[in-house]
């Protein structure tokens, strides 16, 4: 969820709360304001009446409400001593109606020149609170769908401006690649927090690209330093050992320097080769249509795959085109189809699978399950290849998470199968 769209959503379920409480403060004010206004016109016109019904005494004969809204009726003098003054609301049947309907009613009692006493009933028609609540939740209705319409237009043309330098800097961030040579350029803003912020990316991405620079050159410098000492021994040790003809020791000792030599460097290639994957300097990318580097990959291997006597099958369910670094997808086939052939036996089955979102490279080999948690894991290696550097399938890892794919082994059906697998869509 966005964050203009977040902010609305809690601006919405707080202006519910807030309208609420308001709504039930406001009817109770209201409906106090009503009842002081019809006590007090009903207080006005007991007095009016009284003073009339003194000077005119056939109105003290008047025992019904009929077409008027005032009773009197005579009681007697004590009771009319005890009683006291009282506002109530009570139901009156309404002819127009045709049903009881709520009213406000004044209980009193005066007396008479000729000391009798009277008891004098008034009404006065009050609002219907079933309708005034109806009215209240409909005004109230409309009146919550116009503010939060007013806070959607606030929030989708105001806020969106003032937010405006936050989604410039989104922008760049997001365009940003540690190794391109393109340039940060924080937005231009004049408000302070942002202001504050992007200074503070400045600074840290800056640092950033000063240690990825440092840790690139060290790499290099380091690998290319160790490839070419590497190089000269195996030189010197290949031509002593034509040299040395006959001394099956010596021979041996130099053909085990030679080997771990080799190894080393194979190993010095891949831990440079991980190195610049992890730190995304592979940053050229295009659609690479993965079932034509398949087919090229096998034709390099067509003379290994003829040595061990390996039948391969390649089924194409559909065209496989992500967006990738040509160079890391040739690393990442080569590596597991080179996985598949060194670890396979003679006469042993390869099945290649390509769908639509990845491909799967199974194997005959030995007829045990390897362990999933550990086989991409750096060094890990087979206790039958002690020469292997153990980096390829952490190269395939590397080059998966670089890319937010997904690689996993099982061992199904007597076949060691991997896994590749990716979301990318075109």
């Amino acid at each position: 969820m966005k964050l203009l769209n977040h902010t609305l959503l809690y601006l919405s379920a707080s202006l519910v709360f807030i309208l609420s409480i308001w709504a039930v403060i406001f009817y109770f004010s209201m409906m106090d304001e009503v009842y002081d206004s019809i006590d007090d016109g009903i207080a006005n016109y007991k007095i009016l009446i009284i003073k009339k019904a003194r000077q005119d005494t056939t109105l003290l004969n008047k025992r019904n409400f009929g077409e008027s809204n005032y009773a009197i009726r005579p009681i007697e003098r004590e009771n009319a001593l005890r009683a006291t003054e009282v506002f109530k609301d009570t139901a009156m049947y309404m002819e127009y109606e045709e049903e009881f309907e709520l009213v406000r009613m004044l209980t009193t009692y005066f007396s008479t020149d000729d000391n009798r006493y009277y008891e004098l009933k008034i009404i006065a028609s009050m609002v219907e609170e079933d309708d005034l609540v109806a009215d209240l939740l409909h005004a109230l209705l409309w009146l919550y769908l116009a503010v939060i319409a007013s806070a959607f237009i606030i929030n989708n043309w105001v806020l969106r401006k003032i937010w405006r330098p936050f989604y410039q800097l989104q922008h760049e961030l997001r365009g940003f690649r540690l190794g391109e040579d393109k340039v940060f350029n924080p937005p231009q803003t004049k408000v302070s927090e942002f202001r504050d912020m992007n200074n503070t990316v400045a600074e840290l991405l800056k640092a950033n690209i000063a240690v990825f620079q440092n840790q690139k050159h060290f790499i290099e410098n380091a690998s290319h330093e160790l490839q070419t000492p590497l190089a000269i021994s195996l030189n010197k040790l290949e031509l002593l050992l034509e040299q040395i003809q006959g001394e099956d020791t010596q021979a041996q000792l130099l053909a085990n320097a030679i080997q771990h030599l080799e190894r080393m460097t194979r190993l010095n290639k891949s831990l440079l080769l991980l190195s610049k994957i992890e730190n995304k300097q592979f940053s050229k990318e295009e659609y690479v249509d993965f079932n034509v580097r398949l087919q090229q990959q096998i034709e390099d291997f067509s003379e290994l795959l003829q040595y061990k006597r390996i039948n391969l099958a390649v089924a194409e369910q559909a065209r496989l085109k992500l967006l990738f670094n040509v160079d890391l997808a040739d690393v990442l086939i080569s590596n597991l189809l080179k996985n598949a052939i060194v670890h396979n036996h003679e006469e042993g089955r390869i099945d290649i699978t390509v769908t639509t979102n990845g491909f799967e490279i199974a194997n005959t080999g030995k007829a045990q399950a390897l362990e999933p948690e550990k086989i991409f894991t750096r060094f890990y290696r087979s206790t039958d290849y002690p020469s292997s550097t153990g980096l390829g399938l952490a190269i395939v890892k590397a080059i998966a998470q670089r890319y937010q794919a997904n690689v996993a082994y099982r061992y199904d059906g007597g076949m060691h199968r991997i896994v590749f697998s990716t979301r990318q869509l075109i």
